[in-house]
Order: C-alpha cells, then sequence, then structure tokens
C-alpha cells in the first residue's frame, strides 16, 4: 500500500478531465445545470461532447459529478416516495428489519431492489420516474448502451450514523482477503464495469448527512485493497467534502471512490435516496448454465474423491457458481458478511464438514430459494 499514491491522487482531484461544460466547480466536483443544458440531451455532437466529460470525469478526474435540477418535474419523487414509504412499512409487518452492508441491522430503512418494487406498486410512477433522460445519459457516458439498472432505497431518519468509507461493487463488497485473490488488472477493471448514482428524493443540505466523497481516489490503485486501513480512513475523514443536493439532482460517481454517506444532524429531515447501480451490458456470461443441477450431480463424487484440497478447487470453480449476485436481498441478505454465500462456499462447506447427500441438497435448496424468493 502506497499512501503517498493515494495523497497524490487527491490533491488535484480534477486531473486532466475535461470540464469546459460544467456550470460550476464545487469542492472539486463538476456540477451541471440541467435546465439550461437541455439541447445536450439530443442525439448529435453536443450530446457526445457532454458525455465523453462526463465518462472522463468518472475515469481519470473527480470520479463524480452531480447534475441539478435532473428531474424538472419532482412531482413524480414524491409519488414515488410515498410508495417507497408504503413499501418500507409493508416488509416491516412482514420481516424482521434487512441487513444492510455497512449499517446495523434496523439502522437504516433500507429497500432493495426498489426498481421492480416501484414496477409492481404503480407501472405509471415507474414510467414516469425512469422515462428521465438524464439517468439515460449519465449511464450510457459511462457504460455504453444496453446497460442494466438496479435501484435501492436507502432512508435515513435523524440521528442516523456515518458510514465508515468504503468503495463499492464489485470488489468493495469483499473482504480484504478475497478482493486480493484477484490480480491488480483486476481491481482496475472493477469500478469500469459500474456506475452509481442517487436520486434525491428530498432536500439534503450537508447537515442530513448527504454522501461524503473523497475526490480523486477512484484513481488510486490499490483502493479496494486498501480502503479498509486506518490510516486511509484517518485521510479520509481529513479530506472529505459533501454536497448539498435539492429534490430532482442527481449524483453520479465510480464505485472506485472513496465514500460514504454522512450522520443525518437535523432534527427533522428523513434523508431519502434512491441509489441506482448501474452495470454493463458485458457482465454476462455466454452461455445458459444450470450450475444448481451441476451441483447436485457432482457432490456424491466430489464427497467421495480421493482428490487433493487443490484440485478438488478445480472441479468447484468449472462447475459451481463462485460470485454471490445477482440475488435476491431481502431474503438472501449478507447476514455475517457485505455478501451471501455462494454455491461454491456452499460445497466447501458440505465437504469440510462431511455432510451427506440429503443434507446437501437441503441446504442447496434453502440457498436457491432464498436467492429466487
Amino acid at each position: 500500500m502506497s499512501i503517498e499514491t493515494l495523497r497524490a491522487a487527491i490533491e488535484n482531484p480534477l486531473g486532466h478531465s475535461l470540464i469546459g461544460l460544467a456550470n460550476s466547480i464545487e469542492k472539486g466536483i463538476p456540477i451541471y445545470d440541467c435546465k439550461s443544458m437541455e439541447d445536450h440531451l439530443s442525439k448529435g455532437e453536443m450530446r457526445d461532447n457532454l458525455k465523453l466529460e462526463l465518462s472522463g470525469i468518472i475515469l481519470h478526474g473527480s470520479g463524480a459529478f452531480v447534475l441539478k435540477g435532473a428531474f424538472n418535474d419532482t412531482s413524480v419523487l414524491d409519488e414515488a416516495t410515498n410508495l417507497f414509504l408504503d413499501i418500507i412499512q409493508q416488509e416491516k409487518s412482514t420481516k424482521e428489519s434487512g441487513a444492510d452492508h455497512f449499517a446495523k441491522s434496523g439502522a437504516n430503512d433500507r429497500i432493495w431492489n426498489s426498481l421492480e418494487k416501484l414496477c409492481r406498486a404503480s407501472p405509471e410512477v415507474f414510467v414516469r420516474y425512469h422515462s428521465n433522460r438524464w439517468i439515460d445519459l449519465a449511464s450510457e457516458s459511462w457504460l455504453g448502451p444496453a446497460y442494466q439498472m438496479t435501484a435501492q432505497v436507502n432512508l435515513v431518519r435523524p440521528g442516523g450514523a456515518a458510514q465508515e468509507a468504503h468503495c463499492d461493487y464489485h470488489l468493495g463488497f469483499m473482504t480484504k482477503d478475497q478482493a486480493n485473490t484477484y490480480p491488480p488488472h483486476v481491481h482496475a477493471m472493477s469500478p469500469r464495469l459500474t456506475l452509481q448514482g442517487a436520486v434525491a428524493h428530498c432536500d439534503m443540505p450537508i447537515s442530513s448527512g448527504t454522501t461524503k466523497l473523497l475526490p480523486g481516489s477512484q484513481n488510486w490503485p490499490d483502493n479496494y485493497a486498501d480502503f479498509r486501513n486506518l490510516e486511509v480512513r484517518d485521510i479520509f475523514e481529513k479530506n472529505y467534502i459533501q454536497l448539498p443536493l435539492e429534490k430532482g439532482d442527481l449524483l453520479f460517481f465510480s464505485p472506485g471512490i472513496l465514500h460514504g454517506a454522512g450522520e443525518n444532524k437535523t432534527p427533522d429531515i428523513d434523508r431519502m435516496a434512491n441509489l441506482l447501480q448501474v452495470s454493463s451490458a458485458f457482465g454476462q456470461a455466454m452461455e445458459t448454465i444450470d450450475r444448481e443441477a451441476m451441483c447436485r450431480m457432482l457432490y456424491p463424487t466430489l464427497a467421495t474423491s480421493s482428490l487433493s484440497q487443490e484440485e478438488l478447487d478445480c472441479v468447484i470453480a468449472s462447475s459451481a457458481e463462485g460470485y454471490p449476485f445477482p440475488t435476491n436481498l431481502d431474503t438472501d441478505p449478507p447476514v455475517g458478511g457485505l455478501a451471501p454465500k455462494t454455491q461454491q462456499s456452499l460445497i466447501r462447506e458440505a465437504l469440510s464438514e462431511k455432510w451427506d447427500e440429503v443434507k446437501f441438497n437441503a441446504e442447496l435448496d434453502k440457498r436457491e430459494a432464498r436467492r429466487l424468493s
């Protein structure tokens, strides 16, 4: 780990990125006024120039930008907010408080898969909400066409504690040891597969705990491996910035930037954001494989095999699913860690504890039911 490399990355957060179209720069973050830039939404050179500028900010600039007034008509946000509040109450009445990646269970109100749940609650509101052309422009700027949208609502009430500095999907959802099993070029690739965004569903002064960002830190090559380091978190706490947001604003940032939700110090603001996790279309395998069936067929042979552990791991890697996502985070939450259990980890546990085939199949049934419920 090189702390000096981190210091250098954040010293000039705008780097070499072009910001000629930004209306202002606040604390190193480019701000774009959507009302004055409507012409840039149309296909053509103006749109291409803005897309190039936004992608450059994420790639080698500050790592974040704000689109002010992206929802010109905020009535749809009010309608979606009411639907989300209904969903929160329904889920509280039917299940225990859901686990969260970084907050203690029950500390935040969280809606997993708010994308599909909003659609089910009101297709009409969903259409008005997700017809937003600024969300599309930002997503396409970083990921190109055919991106895959997901979303999760986070509601932080007065007194809600701040998060510790972290990076996000993909490698940020792994432990340090897990992340370090991936080679450096994968660490560089991981943040290029996702764009994170936040839709402000209410006015958010800094005191309400808007996202803390360390501009330029996505350019630090050790970010995923070492964001948990105490010295790194000390640098973050001494140098992070926060920006106020208004209802209808969009904040987009690299998942590799060091960031964390701030503390809600207000007495009366329930800070609601719909967090967008937009994925590249290229995060797809070529063929559809029934890996669950393969696990069931292979387990009796693996359980009686004389293969070495290294050889067993090779078979498991070639057959079972080694990645926990996508899943249903309502029923398959990251309890006890940052991510749910994978098929591979289940097989290793079964072999280590010498489960019989009946128990293995039962536990695999439970896992698949949690994922698909």
